[in-house]
Parts: C-alpha cells; sequence; structure tokens
C-alpha cells in the first residue's frame, strides 16, 4: 500500500518563491512515489484576515500556482478546506482531548501574536489542532513541512498519541518529511517570507517585476561601498543562489569574498536565474487562467475524492468515541 501524504497551505496570496522552493516543487516530486492530497486552507486563512473579500480570488490564484507547477489531479487529491466539512467536526472532537497549554506554548502562536496583537483569536490558538485534524483525517503518514512547522507536526502526534490512548488506536503519528530548502528568508534578510509581512517575491510576477523585487533585498549589512569584500554566508541573496542558481554558488562566494562582484551585480544574477526557471511555470500558469472552470471543475472533483476517505474516518471516530 502507498504511503499517504498530507500538506497544505493557507490562500492568503498568489504563492512566493519561498513557497516555490520550499513546498511546491517538493509536493510535485512525491506525486511520484507517494498517494498525495493537496488542501488548499482557506480556514486557516481566517486566522489572519480580518478582510475575506479576496479570498475567493486568493483561492483561485493558489489553484493556478499549483496547478501550473506540476500538481496533477490525476495523479493527486486536491481541494479546498472548507469544501470537505468533516474536518471541522473532527477538529470539535479533537479538541476535546488536546490541552490548553499544550497550545500556549507552541513558538509561531507567540510569533503570530506578535504580528497581530489586536487580533489574537480563538482560531490562531487552536490553529495546531485543526492542522492535526486536515492531516489525521485522512490517515497521512508523511507530511512534508518547513521547519518553522515541526512544533505543529511534533504536537500533531503529541495528540494523536492522545486520542489513541484515550479511545484505543485509530491514527498514525505522522512523520514530517523536509525539503532539501527548507526554510526561504524574505526580503529584509530577517523573517521568513511571507506574504503578510510583504518581504516576498510572487512567482507570477512579470520578469520585469521580479527584477524589480530582487533588487529591493537587503544583502550583507557590513558591506557598505562597491569595493568592501562581502560575507556571502549572512547574505540571503546569496542563499538564494543555492536554489535558483546552484552550479554557481562557489564562484559567486569567492567572488563576493574578493569584491569581484558588487551586491547590485549579484541581484541582477539572481533576477535572470530566478526569471529563466520560472519561464515555463509562467507560461503554464497563463495557459491555465484562460480555462477558469478546469480550474473550478478540479477542486469540486477533488473534494469529492476526498469526502469519500473523509465520511469513513470520521466514522471511526464517532464510533470510538461512544457518538454513534
Amino acid at each position: 500500500m502507498t504511503t499517504r501524504v498530507f500538506s497544505g497551505a493557507r490562500p492568503t496570496g498568489r504563492q512566493h518563491i519561498g513557497n516555490y522552493a520550499g513546498a511546491i516543487q517538493n509536493y510535485v516530486k512525491l506525486q511520484a512515489e507517494y498517494d498525495c492530497i493537496y488542501c488548499i486552507a482557506d480556514v486557516h486563512a481566517l486566522t489572519t484576515l480580518e478582510d475575506t473579500s479576496k479570498l475567493p480570488e486568493n483561492i483561485y490564484e493558489l489553484a493556478l500556482d499549483w496547478l501550473a507547477a506540476g500538481i496533477d489531479p490525476e495523479k493527486s487529491i486536491f481541494f479546498v478546506q472548507s469544501h470537505v466539512p468533516e474536518v471541522l467536526e473532527l477538529h470539535t472532537y479533537l479538541s476535546t482531548v488536546t490541552p490548553l497549554s499544550w497550545l500556549l506554548r507552541v513558538p509561531t502562536f507567540k510569533e503570530k501574536v506578535k504580528i497581530q496583537p489586536h487580533n489574537v483569536n480563538y482560531g490562531l490558538v487552536g490553529y495546531p489542532v485543526l492542522m492535526t485534524a486536515d492531516i489525521i483525517l485522512y490517515k497521512a503518514e508523511v507530511v512534508p513541512v518547513g521547519e518553522d512547522q515541526l512544533p505543529h507536526l511534533e504536537l500533531t502526534r503529541e495528540i494523536v498519541r492522545r486520542f489513541n490512548s484515550v479511545f484505543s488506536p485509530t491514527f498514525p503519528e505522522p512523520e514530517a518529511k523536509l525539503t532539501t530548502f527548507p526554510l526561504i528568508v524574505g526580503l529584509d534578510g530577517k523573517e521568513k517570507m511571507s506574504k503578510q509581512l510583504g518581504n516576498d517575491i510572487e512567482i507570477a510576477l512579470s520578469p520585469e517585476e521580479t527584477i524589480a523585487r530582487v533588487m529591493t533585498a537587503t544583502t550583507d549589512p557590513a558591506r557598505r561601498y562597491r569595493n568592501d569584500p562581502g560575507h556571502p554566508e549572512v547574505c540571503n541573496i546569496y542563499r538564494l543562489h543555492h536554489y535558483f542558481n546552484p552550479g554557481q554558488t562557489n564562484t559567486i562566494a569567492e567572488q563576493c569574498h574578493t569584491a569581484k562582484i558588487g551586491c547590485v551585480e549579484c541581484k541582477r544574477l539572481l533576477a535572470e536565474k530566478i526569471n529563466a526557471m520560472l519561464a515555463l511555470f509562467r507560461e503554464r500558469r497563463a495557459a491555465l487562467a484562460t480555462k477558469p472552470k478546469y480550474v473550478a471543475d478540479v477542486l469540486t472533483e477533488g473534494a469529492e475524492r476526498a469526502r469519500v476517505i473523509a465520511r469513513k474516518t470520521l466514522g471511526e471516530v464517532k464510533l470510538k468515541m461512544k457518538l454513534i
């Protein structure tokens, strides 16, 4: 039996190069080895969105990005989270076996509180419980995640152990599968690349827009002049070269150390490589954008397939919890 993978992303805007390098390309590769289920997590997005007017557009844009990148609805189940309401019911059941203290210690919860202190909602606290429901509703065994999501996944494993202990073995403990490029720092050189923080580069931008965004990036803070020797090990642009320009990283490091290349030149080279890597993706995306009904049909069919699995799991859960 093929191992099942589950992963999802919040539709807070079009996907950026951090998503592409750290997650999307990995999703595409996993389809060749695993039974993959991919979810557009719109309910999760509500924890940070106070204005939901753009949510339908964001869902559509994310679907375009994933399909253009190579998510194949013939190989994977691809759907919108809220279109499978069973996940919300399972979330409620799991919340009764999850101590509040477990949720308050999660590092990403504390980070979100700092970003949005005016909107510390229940959903933000319970985010890991809903994430757990997302995963175990399909009895997924592997979850591709970035380093920042490891505390959430470990909490998922704790909730699974608690449920299995109280109600008898029901769910597998999902294992993390870290990507080879697990954490992409944003253009500010400080925080993880994020649409919410505005330090991102959308993969659907035009080549000209991509160049403009890359040129705003923070580089080596100690390098003030063109002739100053650089320190590529602390430069985010250099880290991005490892993904978008892997064959030249040693040369770039040497040229940076010896001031043979300046930060502006280094940025331009990176922008060229990003544009080259994304050229085919952008071509496919433009073609898909002319077929909105196809995109909608993919998501509808994906939700129907997901619900078959979800109903079976939820029935088992309710039976073990003596709800039926």
